[in-house]
């Protein structure tokens, strides 16, 4: 992969929001979606959507303290599980939003981890498929 160019700051939380990124980012929207750590970068997006929610729940809801606090953590359980549940949709949105064809990240990750896969399908047949 050639050099990629990182948006700045603003552009990446505006991407984090779902904004399309220019042409010149393409690569690192790439980059994005099929690193090793796309997970965590899922994850921080993921934060950066639902941070200011729970910190405009916790200061507006009415109560003590501590139900403030359970409440907005509930709300961000549900909010990391249905974030979660689409990663991989998501993941793979932002890359034909970047002009990647459907299903391009998905399979980088997959050849990514190829070797892995075939061991474990032999293992599997090793264990379960054997002729009888």
């Amino acid at each position: 992969m050639s050099e990629t160019v990182r948006p700045n700051p603003l552009r990446w939380l505006l991407y984090a929001y779902g904004t399309g990124l220019p042409a010149r980012h393409k690569e690192w929207v790439l980059h994005d979606v099929t690193t090793p750590s796309w997970r965590w970068r899922h994850f921080a997006r993921a934060t950066v959507q639902l941070l200011p929610i729970a910190v405009l729940l916790y200061v507006f809801i009415p109560g003590e303290p501590w139900v403030r606090a359970m409440a907005v953590l509930g709300g961000l359980l549900i909010g990391y599980f249905y974030s979660f549940a689409y990663m991989y949709e998501s993941a793979e949105h932002r890359a034909v939003k970047a002009g990647y064809p459907q299903g391009g990240a998905a399979a980088i990750r997959d050849e990514a981890h190829a070797d892995e896969r075939r061991e474990q399908e032999e293992r599997y047949a090793a264990r379960w498929r054997q002729d009888g």
